[in-house]
């Protein structure tokens, strides 16, 4: 498998020279410029502590297009009844480091290392990477962060304390999305969370159609914390 090095100053290869596993490249650095280049072009960065940075495409690619979330009855009523209430970008610190912690226990390690961490810590400095957080009774108790650029969101992890957390913070996207017409949720992977929410996976030929046209539009960038979307 001969897969591509990238120094920090070299563009990354296509989408389409991904390998059959999805890894495009590897090399570079995680500096803001990078990961924005990187997203723009459909690929994300997804390494071990041991492993040079690696770059993805996966193909197929999971895609929540926000027309088609789905909501069932007894999530509805949680949403409504649940005593949550969910802000943006109140605190991503502390979201990311849950994400981080949370996969460490269940997965008994993580791809969330300290460098990664910072790596978006940064971009969220910039305005690029937002925290959608769930809260009961004052406590962080679940949340998910991505990336934004154009009309789309690059969801990055999730997590939750307690039953449908993340759930809820999803739901609160895909509000946000709806006020400011987004295309779609990139959740890159299929897992049986998101299939129930509506996402689907297209090929990589049509995921990057979809990419370049939400690319299109501008970045609506800078802090989210004035959006409020569910307070029950």
């Amino acid at each position: 498998m001969n897969i591509p090095y990238v120094r920090k100053d070299e563009p990354f290869p296509p989408a389409t020279s991904a390998t059959e596993q999805g890894i495009v490249a590897y090399g570079g650095d995680l500096s803001p410029g990078r990961l924005l280049d990187a997203y723009r072009a459909g690929i994300f960065p997804w390494y071990n502590a041991d492993d040079p940075i690696l770059w993805w495409s996966p193909d197929p690619r999971c895609l929540l297009f926000v027309k088609d979330f789905y909501v069932n009855k007894t999530l509805s009523k949680r949403i409504r009844n649940g005593g949550f209430e969910v802000k943006f970008d109140h605190d991503f610190k502390k979201t990311i480091n849950l994400c981080r912690e949370v996969e460490n226990r269940v997965k008994e390690g993580t791809w969330l290392i300290p460098e990664m961490i910072e790596a978006y810590e940064n971009l969220h400095a910039l305005g690029y990477a937002h925290s959608i957080e769930t809260y009961l009774n004052g406590e962080l108790v679940g949340g998910l962060y991505g990336v934004s650029l154009g009309k789309a969101f690059f969801g990055e992890s999730m997590f939750s304390t307690i039953k449908d957390a993340s759930k809820v913070a999803l739901a609160a996207l895909v509000e946000f999305c709806k006020t400011k017409d987004f295309h779609f949720i990139d959740s890159q992977i299929l897992t049986d969370h998101m299939k129930q929410m509506g996402a689907v996976c297209i090929n990589r030929s049509q995921y990057l159609n979809h990419l370049n046209n939400a690319l299109q539009a501008e970045t609506y960038s800078g802090s989210w914390k004035n959006f409020y979307p569910i307070e029950s």
